[in-house]
C-alpha cells in the first residue's frame, strides 16, 4: 500500500481532529479528581466506540475510570498490539480560566494538550484512517487509557501489567521528544523517604543530652550524594526536607524525600541496596528508609526493532524520524521491563508539558496519526 494515502486522509481530517482535541482539552481531568477523570474517560470511551472499538469502562473506588477498547485483527489467534495512553493531567480544575484552549501561529495551546490528549486523538484518527481504507491490522489491537499515570499509575498498575503480558508489542502515545523524535529509552523512577529519629533536649541548658536529627540527616544526604552516577545517567535529587520545631530545641526528628532516576535495572538494585544499608553517624540516632523503585527503566534494546520500522514508514510518508532518550517515565516502562517490545513518544509534537505554555504543533497531528495507522497495519 502507498502509505501516503493514509497521510492525505489524515490531513483532510485536520479540522475534525482539532475539534475533537478542543473538546478533550476542555474536559479538565486532574489525576486526583475522580469525577473529572471519569468525564474524560466517558468522552474517550464514546469516541473509541465511534471508530469501531469494543469498549469497557473500568471503575475504581478512589481513582478515575480507566478505559479499554478492543479492535479486531486479521488473525485473532495472534497476541494483540497494545496502545497505551492516559486521560489524566497535572492541571487542576479551573486552569482553563487562565490557560484556555486557543490556536495561534500554527500551535494549539491548553492544559494537557501535549501530555497527552493530542496523543489519544492521534490514536483515534489512526483507526479512522484504517477504516477509511478498509485496512484490518494483522493482529488484534488493545487500546488502554490509564487514569492516574501522572501520579504513579497505582490504581490500575496490575491491569497495565496484565495487558502488557498478553501483548506482542506496545506503542505508547505519550508526546514526542524534541523535533518529533520517538522515545526509545526512558529512565526508571524511584521515590524514597529517609526518616531520622533523634532525641530532643534544651539547646542552651543541656544540648549534649540530645541527638540532633537534622545534623544526622545532613550527614546522610552528603553520603547519599555520592551514590549518583550522573555521567551514566543515574541521578538523585533531594526534593523535600522537614525537621525540627524551634531554634532552641535539639530536633528529635527529620525527614527527606529523594527522587531517583535509573537508566538500567541493575542501577535500581544497587541504589535500593545502598540506601537500605545506611548506618547512623551519631550515637543514639535511628534511621528508617522507605519507598523504592516504582517504575523500571525502558531500555533501548526493547525499542530497536519497532523504531526501525517506524523510521522506514516515516520516510515513506515523507518525513524523517529521529530517536531520543528521556529522564521521565511512562506506562511503557512497565511493558518494556516485562520484555515486550515497546516504542514511546508516538503522540503529539510540541513543547511545554506541565508548563503554562503547553502546546502542540498543529501540522504534526496528521503525520502522527498516519504514522500510527501505518505501524498498526504492518506489525
Amino acid at each position: 500500500m502507498d502509505f501516503r494515502s493514509l497521510l492525505s486522509y489524515c490531513e483532510s481530517q485536520l479540522r475534525e481532529m482539532l475539534e475533537c482535541l478542543r473538546q478533550a482539552v476542555e474536559i479538565e481531568s486532574p489525576s486526583h479528581s475522580q469525577s473529572a477523570v471519569n468525564k474524560a474517560g466517558a468522552f474517550f470511551a464514546r469516541e473509541l466506540r465511534q471508530v469501531g472499538g469494543k469498549v469497557t469502562v473500568h471503575r475504581h473506588p478512589s481513582a478515575g475510570s480507566a478505559v479499554t477498547a478492543e479492535f479486531r485483527g486479521v488473525d485473532r489467534s495472534q497476541k494483540p498490539i497494545l496502545l497505551l495512553g492516559h486521560s489524566d493531567t497535572v492541571w487542576e480544575c479551573g486552569t482553563l480560566a487562565r490557560m484556555p484552549f486557543r490556536i495561534q501561529r500554527g500551535r494549539a495551546y491548553g492544559p494537557g494538550i501535549l501530555d497527552m490528549k493530542s496523543g489519544i486523538v492521534c490514536g483515534l484518527w489512526a483507526f479512522r484512517a484504517l477504516r477509511a481504507f478498509k485496512i484490518t491490522p494483522p493482529s488484534p489491537v488493545r487500546f488502554f487509557l490509564n487514569s492516574d499515570e501522572e501520579i504513579g499509575s497505582i490504581a490500575f498498575r496490575s491491569q497495565i501489567l496484565a495487558e502488557a503480558r498478553r501483548a506482542r508489542a506496545c506503542l505508547v502515545l505519550e508526546p514526542a521528544a524534541a523535533g518529533g523524535a520517538l522515545k526509545t529509552s526512558r529512565k526508571g523512577v524511584g521515590e524514597f523517604r529517609i526518616d531520622v529519629q533523634g532525641r530532643s533536649a534544651h539547646a542552651g541548658i543541656d544540648p549534649t543530652s540530645g541527638v540532633n536529627a537534622i545534623n544526622e540527616l545532613a550527614r546522610q544526604l552528603l553520603r547519599i550524594e555520592r551514590f549518583a552516577r550522573p555521567k551514566t545517567g543515574l541521578t538523585l535529587n533531594v526534593g523535600v526536607i522537614e525537621g525540627g520545631t524551634r531554634p532552641n530545641v535539639v530536633p528529635e526528628s527529620a525527614s527527606a524525600w529523594l527522587d531517583v532516576r535509573i537508566p538500567r535495572l541493575r542501577d535500581g538494585e544497587r541504589i535500593e541496596r545502598s540506601l537500605r544499608e545506611l548506618k547512623p553517624f551519631l550515637r543514639g540516632a535511628k534511621l528508617r528508609v522507605s519507598g523504592g523503585i516504582n517504575r523500571p527503566p525502558m531500555e533501548r534494546r526493547m525499542a530497536e526493532g519497532l523504531f526501525r520500522k517506524a523510521r522506514d514508514l516515516a520516510l515513506q510518508l515523507g518525513f524523517h524520524l529521529g530517536e531520543a532518550s528521556t529522564g521521565g517515565g511512562s506506562d511503557g516502562n512497565f511493558s518494556a521491563a516485562l520484555g515486550i517490545p515497546t516504542l514511546d513518544g508516538l503522540g503529539g509534537v510540541g513543547d511545554g508539558a506541565h508548563a503554562l505554555d503547553e502546546h502542540i504543533l498543529i501540522r504534526e497531528l496528521p503525520r502522527r496519526a498516519a504514522l500510527l495507522a501505518a505501524l498498526l497495519s504492518v506489525i
